[in-house]
């Protein structure tokens, strides 16, 4: 099914609710019948009918409908937020006993999780070096049940072989799930890569206007069928039906926004990466990237999110660097019309905390919706000070 189809037509009855262009935000938690019988028969299949909001519902439907078809998946189910959908994807497949491989430098609260919270049910994880397949499959053990990955990352980028993750899995009888936030379905398709489950941080590109926090899983319908009857219903992270209608309209412009970030944010890497007061510039898509031509094979894009290094001695000069930026707001997440600048420099200094194991001249860039040349005019104004 083509792109413009999904975004603009995929599950829109629009025969059923009077011909409207947009759909209606049904904004109701219960759902009546008419009869005994149909009302036993929505209790045989809750995915499909809607009896309560909590676990379908009709405007939250058609966006899972059109995220599947983007992602070439069987099914989607859709949360409340990014973490609700990565740590369904995970318990899913999760038990006492059983053992997680995962890549070392995942969304932070994904280690959390993996790292503070599942040990108390006696789940077992190890932390590799994702961008060697020999680590992965170094890390399996005979109680393996899943191998996450993140490819990209959303900081210093590596990469998975995710077509070689599969197989390798596949071998072992063990689960993937795949984190794609990064270069959002436009981009990249993990599943036609064979992973097994997809997940996103909604709020990021697919909703893309600053104004949601979602997640996303995409998979197989029955994996989708079995985390819906146990992680869905039981834990309840849902996604409202107005933020599931504010999501379907930042699909309409989402190639479109990927497109723009894509190219602005590819202008400004080659900018920064000339520059004589930055190091290095961490972006998937340049050349100088350690893994470029993996890059290549198995992305189409990289939206706006990448990192360098400021070229300084002390932290002061980071310091006057971002009080310098005006165009660039303050700030974590990415993936909306806005462009962000998120500095390592940030985390140090905090009263009662220790200071990261990143380097303080890191930056993160998200490049939105602005003119490339107008966010440039900034940032050199800004590296001048340094």
């Amino acid at each position: 099914m083509h792109l413009s189809e999904i975004l603009n037509h995929l599950g829109e009855t629009r025969e059923h609710y009077f011909h409207a262009v947009s759909p209606p935000v049904i904004q109701s938690s219960n759902f009546a019948f008419q009869t005994l019988d149909e009302f036993r028969l929505a209790f045989t299949d809750e995915l499909q009918h809607t009896v309560y909001t909590r676990g379908n519902n009709p405007t939250v439907d058609i966006l899972r409908q059109k995220l599947a078809a983007m992602e070439k998946a069987e099914d989607c189910l859709v949360f409340g937020s990014g973490m609700a959908a990565i740590s369904a994807a995970i318990l899913a497949n999760a038990s006492a006993g059983s053992h997680i491989v995962c890549v070392n430098s995942p969304y932070s609260w994904t280690k959390i999780l993996l790292r503070d919270y599942l040990p108390r049910f006696g789940v077992e994880h190890t932390f590799v070096d994702g961008r060697s397949l020999a680590r992965i499959e170094e890390a399996i053990r005979p109680n393996t049940s899943l191998i996450y990955l993140e490819s990209p990352n959303s900081l210093t980028f590596e990469l998975q072989d995710l077509a070689a993750c599969a197989e390798l899995a596949r071998r072992h009888g063990i689960v993937t799930c795949a984190d794609n936030s990064y270069c959002s379905p436009v981009f990249q398709n993990p599943i036609e890569l064979g992973i097994d489950i997809v997940v996103h941080s909604g709020t990021k590109y697919i909703n893309g206007h600053s104004d949601v926090v979602m997640g996303v899983l995409c998979t197989s319908k029955a994996i989708a069928r079995k985390i819906f009857e146990a992680e869905y219903m039981t834990l309840g992270g849902i996604l409202s039906p107005h933020d599931a209608a504010l999501a379907i309209r930042g699909l309409r412009t989402l190639e479109l926004r990927m497109q723009r970030s894509d190219s602005s944010g590819m202008a400004i890497a080659r900018y920064l990466e000339k520059h004589p007061k930055v190091e290095r510039v961490l972006h998937p898509l340049l050349p100088s990237f350690p893994q470029y031509e993996l890059a290549q094979q198995q992305m189409r894009g990289a939206g706006g999110l990448f990192s360098f290094y400021l070229r300084a001695e002390r932290i002061e000069q980071a310091e006057m660097f971002f009080a310098h930026i005006r165009r660039f707001l303050l700030a974590v997440s990415w993936g909306g019309h806005e462009s962000l600048i998120l500095p390592a420099a940030a985390f140090y200094k905090i009263p009662g905390r220790q200071n990261p194991a990143l380097p303080w001249n890191l930056v993160r860039l998200y490049i939105g919706l602005e003119e490339a040349e107008w966010l440039m005019e900034d940032l050199e104004s800004a590296l001048a000070v340094v």
